[in-house]
């Protein structure tokens, strides 16, 4: 998988590598992290537009993300492309989570689903919140959902 800075700088190690490094950069440096992470996708035609993004957040002071982009031909209706986010999160998260514990890092998976009924995304919520629920991590839906709902949103294209 090829991650990059949000400045558009590609990361040559695996993302599990920095993440640790960041880890211990921002712990050494006093600040308490909590990592999010989210996925959003935009229909374009015939393909499916997906960005993962990976965010530190520093407690009251900022942070910043890592992202993932990809794209897929797969034709996918509103909750199947819904649970496909979900999914990619899970992936980013599973693969981190250890490396967490180690370091006694918070997790929140966000997902790009809308609590109102009235939105068509609210077709996935159950299904989304289980499985994030029953991998043992902390789910989050719109509002509370910046990193799908904003951060990978402004990365998706």
């Amino acid at each position: 998988m090829n991650w990059k800075k949000f400045s558009g700088e590609l990361i040559h190690k695996p993302i599990l590598k920095e993440i640790e490094q960041a880890i211990i950069r921002e712990t050494e440096n006093g600040y308490k992290l909590k990592i999010c992470i989210g996925t959003d996708s935009q229909v374009k035609g015939p393909i499916t537009n997906f960005a993962t993004v990976i965010v530190l957040l520093r407690a009251h002071h900022g942070g910043f993300m890592y992202i993932h982009q990809e794209k897929s031909t797969h034709r996918m209706g509103i909750k199947e492309r819904m649970l496909a986010e979900v999914q990619k999160s899970i992936e980013t998260a599973y693969s981190i989570c250890d490396l967490l514990d180690l370091y006694d890092v918070g997790l929140e998976v966000h997902a790009d689903i809308n609590t109102s009924p009235s939105f068509k995304s609210n077709k996935a919520l159950n299904e989304a919140m289980g499985y994030i629920l029953s991998m043992g991590f902390i789910f989050k839906a719109k509002p509370e959902a910046f990193a799908s709902s904003t951060c990978a949103d402004k990365m998706v294209h």
